[in-house]
């Protein structure tokens, strides 16, 4: 579908925050659920966006940064997949061909904010400088300019997309075969299942398993809507809180292993 110039501004504009959101991590519009339904929402297409940014969050789930090893770029790739759904004009049906497409364009944004990062550390210095002048104010700027460049690292991706138009990226999706477009789909699914298994993996104790499970059952409940369901997991969240603070040693509350829940289980 075509997109009027109204909405490439805010298209860009979301893509720029979720660029720097992916250093900041203050806001989270760097999140898929974020920035794909802020795009969706610009955009007149929330519904596709929203299931796609559902998608590449449990994917993202499974990224982190952990010391010197930088994350796949789930910003860039959240934007970038979700401008092409909405041009691509195929709405819901589009979604696994934009969750296959998204992995990739993780990688090459990996690469960019690698770049972005190491241009910063060029910022750094100059920011020392200032310091020992005194100059807070040129301090500030060079901060401003090293968090804007990781805003433009996704605008300027963002930007190009929308450049090249709906028409030849319409064409393009609707020259892919058969063959393809369902192997992306199978293939989107399972890398969604694989981010999935991963949080459970770093996730699985004694103690998160019951409240996992239980949630298994009742989203089978085809009565409870999504709001039941979120108001339900509030509650248990809020349980497991009041229990982390009651210890489980029987003994007004202290406890022997360092995890009170636990122990409670234990008991029981």
């Amino acid at each position: 579908m075509d997109i009027n110039i109204i909405q490439m501004i805010l298209v860009v504009i979301v893509a720029f925050l979720a660029g720097m959101e992916g250093v900041l991590d203050a806001f989270d519009f760097h999140q898929p659920v974020i920035a794909c339904t802020l795009i969706g929402l610009v955009t007149g297409n929330l519904l596709p966006c929203l299931i796609l940014g559902g998608s590449l969050q449990m994917i993202a789930l499974g990224w982190a940064n952990i010391g010197a090893a930088v994350a796949p770029d789930a910003a860039l790739a959240s934007v970038a997949s979700a401008i092409i759904l909405v041009l691509g004009g195929q709405g819901v049906a589009g979604v696994p061909a934009a969750i296959a497409i998204a992995v990739p364009l993780a990688v090459a944004g990996l690469l960019l904010t690698i770049l972005c990062r190491t241009i910063a550390t060029a910022f750094a210095h100059f920011m020392d400088a200032a310091a020992k002048e005194g100059n807070i104010g040129k301090v500030e700027m060079w901060h401003i300019i090293a968090i804007c460049m990781q805003g433009l690292r996704n605008a300027i991706p963002a930007a190009l997309i929308l450049a090249v138009g709906a028409g030849p990226i319409k064409t393009a999706l609707e020259l892919m075969p058969t063959w393809l477009t369902g192997g992306l789909a199978i293939g989107g699914g399972m890398v969604v299942a694989v981010g999935y298994a991963m949080v459970i993996n770093m996730m699985a104790t004694k103690e998160v398993w019951p409240f996992f499970a239980i949630g298994f059952v009742l989203a089978t409940i085809s009565q409870i809507t999504l709001i039941g369901l979120g108001a339900i997991g509030v509650c248990v969240a809020l349980i497991y809180l009041k229990l982390t603070k009651q210890g489980g040693s029987g003994n007004g509350g202290s406890s022997n292993t360092g995890d009170p829940l636990g122990d409670i289980i234990d008991t029981y």
